[in-house]
């Protein structure tokens, strides 16, 4: 174990599958000479040259669209979009292309491609750089989308979305960049689709992904104090999400919270909601409870962010209304 910080983590991933794996190749803005905008892709140019780690000019859809074809001819494609909100400009690559040719061509082709991009809010980046977006990406057959929270996930989900056949969306929240923690020098593999319980407990569940899975742990805390013993589900991967993981959890707790930074609105709370309710049902004690970001767009002052962003005590205080 070392101690590295949560970009780190990333970038190791990606210089390790880089060294296993010619076909493995890098596009994005800045992401050579610069690094990239938070310099996560910094020092893989010199190790592997411009023929692997390509600068690319502000046309998230050509870079996107690259990466279709790349992906169709024998590559392995890691693009980085700078910032989820310009995910926008890939819709149709992304969407209409790489996320159905493996179905239009009954199974015998794949596209195996990793879209890494940034969402989440906390560096007042405004509401153009903020957004929280992968609902979006869940609702789309042929897409798989991952939010990592800890270390040694980001190392090891980011493996397993490299070296799967088909296009992963790849989420990194960008308040977790900087934070410090344990990287194992040797991760151990994870696979697509299976969540970790991060902290046990008996009375209420609370599943989460990504930061938010920091202010969950912050809430179980507090909840601690007042008698309340908080289990903490990181879902770690969205899409496919492990339904048997929250409702094994939902079994011994007979309550449940779902929280996210992305918009509380049509998120995956809800459909995370729905399904408790479904299979669930005969388990629950209380109700339901979602928190989520409030339905307007991420405002740009520090003070109006802090109170837009849901953070612990809104997740303590769910997981109260769960009681009533």
């Amino acid at each position: 174990m070392s101690e590295a910080r949560f970009a780190h983590a990333i970038n190791r991933s990606l210089d390790d599958a880089m060294a296993r794996d010619p076909s493995v190749v890098l596009l994005g803005e800045d992401i050579a000479n610069a690094g990239g905008i938070f310099a996560v892709t910094r020092g893989l140019l010199d190790k592997y040259g411009p023929d692997r780690v390509i600068d690319m000019p502000i046309a998230e859809n050509a870079i996107a669209g690259m990466a279709v074809g790349l992906a169709l001819g024998g590559y392995r494609p890691v693009i980085e979009i700078m910032f989820m909100d310009f995910m926008t400009l890939t819709m149709d690559a992304v969407v209409n292309q790489a996320a159905k040719l493996h179905f239009m061509f009954g199974g015998q082709g794949a596209v195996p491609m990793v879209v890494r991009t940034q969402h989440g809010g906390g560096l007042n980046a405004g509401p153009q750089h903020s957004q929280c977006l992968e609902a979006w990406f869940a609702h789309i057959p042929g897409l798989k989308v991952v939010v990592p929270a800890a270390l040694d996930d980001a190392y090891a989900l980011l493996q397993s979305a490299i070296d799967d056949p088909n296009p992963v969306i790849f989420i990194e929240n960008k308040a977790l960049y900087a934070v410090k923690g344990e990287l194992s020098d040797t991760p151990e593999p994870v696979p697509l689709g299976k969540a970790r319980i991060a902290r046990s407990g008996s009375d209420v569940t609370i599943v989460s992904y990504g930061a938010m899975v920091h202010k969950a742990l912050d809430a179980a805390e507090t909840l601690a104090g007042e008698g309340i013993d908080a289990e903490v589900i990181d879902l770690r991967t969205v899409q496919p999400w492990d339904e048997a993981a929250v409702l094994a959890s939902l079994s011994h707790t007979h309550r449940l919270v779902v929280a996210h930074e992305a918009v509380e609105a049509f998120g995956v709370g809800a459909e995370i909601a729905a399904r408790m309710a479904h299979v669930g049902f005969d388990e629950l004690d209380g109700p339901i409870v979602r928190v989520g970001g409030a339905f307007m767009p991420v405002p740009f002052g520090r003070t109006l962010e802090v109170e837009y962003m849901p953070g612990a005590a809104q997740i303590v205080a769910a997981a109260r209304a769960t009681y009533d």
